[in-house]
């Protein structure tokens, strides 16, 4: 039933809605944000200048100087200074490996997905539907992001 997967959607979902508050009515209070994401996971965009410098993750602050909130459904946008210039960032939910509010201790930590690229062969990469490709992660052993064909567990 893959419940841990459920799960980890389902509390990305809680950061989707912080973001939606926070779009529509302003981070309340002493409130603030640190998100932390895979910089090289499907879907995330910015400079490549500024992403090329975290290679694996990065973390930005959401607090008093942040501009263009846009919390989608399966992503945001946000338009922070890096160096006093302005710069737009877009990332999915899938990416967020972790999402944090100092202001009330609340942290919620996100497990990248277990993907096994000895697992997909060359028939899998030629069809239509290409297989999710993950970040590789810098350095080597057996913790590296590997990508699986789903294709495998389906009956035909």
């Amino acid at each position: 039933m893959h419940y841990e997967a459920m799960a980890q959607d389902a509390l990305r979902g809680v950061v989707k809605a912080a973001l939606k508050r926070a779009a529509s009515e302003g981070i309340p209070g002493d409130h603030h944000f640190y998100i932390t994401f895979r910089t090289g996971a499907p879907g995330v965009s910015g400079p490549p200048e500024l992403l090329s410098k975290y290679p694996d993750e990065m973390t930005i602050v959401l607090q008093h100087q942040y501009w263009d909130l846009t919390p989608g459904d399966t992503f945001f946008s946000v338009l922070l200074k890096f160096g006093g210039q302005p710069k737009k960032l877009s990332v999915p939910y899938a990416a967020l490996t972790r999402f944090y509010d100092p202001s009330v201790q609340f942290l919620l930590q996100f497990d990248a997905p277990e993907i096994d690229l000895d697992e997909i062969d060359e028939d899998d990469a030629s069809d239509d539907e290409a297989p999710a490709a993950a970040a590789p992660a810098s350095g080597g052993g057996d913790d590296q992001p590997k990508v699986v064909s789903l294709d495998q567990f389906r009956k035909k």
